[in-house]
């Protein structure tokens, strides 16, 4: 074979070994393409009735929710921890202080999204886009029928009076619930009166329980007349059990309305999976609001969707328009007033 011939032949066997290893590469591409599922990871403390929601959301999206469980300041600070390095994509709240410190502490990315802007109200989201609420929690005034009556029920600064002493269930100091609510008190009054409220709690010795649920159990069982407490906790005993003896008085009506907090959510600072994140809080903003609201009978936060019929059996009520962000930012002067109040 002369030289011309044989770098004929060369040639052309590179060609074919090229484009056979070229489709081969093809081939393996093609695969991890369609043998990677999409996924987003959610760092969450809200866990009542997520399950069925996620699924319903990889079913309509394709993409699957793997999620992980804690409280509020356990998953922020782990977010902190893992830096640069964390899998979460998405991290979800139940009270808009903790979203805020998340916030504030560059956890969570700014998010533009119409989806979001068209659907949640302004106050119910931070004015950076780095979270938005996706429910709404009403913490208001329970009473047990037999004992108290409607009439005798006004406002949350009320309770401080003393003919409520020893009759006040409430929640500790240490929990959010409580701070965001003295927060609010702040953001209405100024820090010397909503001290001086406090301070009437504290002397009407309320019994103080960290559960919701038992707040109301005891209620029921004569351990107290009155409490503060998250309404979808009522919700969730009255589905269990219709004949439930307490009662929901909304707040404030005549001022500024109940006070309401949130479930929310934002996507991380280092979300490998930021658009599958961003996918999920504007499902769950639109087509799975009503579910997401409903799995654990809370208000939606969406003014279109419909909330669940047990709440809605509630009436209707006016809601505190206080930029819950407000909450984050006045925590550490609620937490300074209740420590000086004694309310332990």
């Amino acid at each position: 074979m002369n030289k011309k011939s044989m770098y004929l032949v060369l040639g052309v066997a590179a060609v074919v070994a090229a484009f056979l290893l070229g489709g081969v590469a093809n081939l393996f591409r093609a695969e991890e393409t369609t043998a990677r599922p999409e996924f987003v990871n959610v760092y969450t403390s809200r866990h009542y009735g997520v399950e069925p929601v996620f699924e319903r959301f990889t079913q309509e999206t394709g993409i699957q929710v793997r999620f992980t469980t804690g409280s509020d300041a356990v998953l922020r600070e782990r977010l902190r921890a893992e830096g640069k390095n964390t899998p979460a994509d998405v991290y979800m709240a139940v009270d808009a202080g903790n979203l805020w410190l998340a916030g504030e502490a560059g956890l969570l990315a700014p998010v533009e999204s119409q989806v979001l802007s068209d659907n949640i109200p302004s106050h119910l989201r931070d004015g950076g886009n780095r979270w938005f609420g996706l429910t709404r929690r009403v913490r208001t005034i329970l009473y047990h029928p037999d004992r108290v009556s409607p009439e005798e029920l006004s406002t949350y600064e009320a309770l401080a009076e003393p003919k409520w002493q020893g009759r006040l269930v409430m929640r500790p100091a240490t929990h959010s619930y409580t701070q965001s609510l003295v927060s609010s008190l702040i953001a209405a009054h100024g820090p010397v009166r909503a001290e001086g409220i406090v301070r009437g709690w504290v002397a009407n010795g309320p019994t103080l329980i960290d559960s919701d649920t038992r707040i109301l159990e005891a209620l029921a069982a004569g351990q107290g007349d009155v409490a503060l407490t998250n309404h979808y906790y009522l919700g969730r005993l009255l589905q269990a059990n219709p004949q439930f003896p307490i009662r929901v008085f909304w707040a404030n009506q005549n001022d500024r309305g109940a006070h309401q907090n949130i479930s929310g959510a934002g996507v991380t600072a280092h979300a490998q999976n930021r658009a599958n994140a961003i996918k999920l809080l504007e499902w769950l903003a639109t087509a799975g609001q009503e579910e997401f609201a409903s799995s654990n009978h809370e208000y939606p936060a969406n003014p279109k969707a419909t909330a669940h019929p047990i709440i809605v059996g509630f009436g209707e009520f006016k809601a505190d328009t206080l930029n819950i962000g407000e909450f984050g930012r006045l925590q550490a002067e609620a937490v300074q007033i209740l420590d000086r109040a004694g309310y332990r």
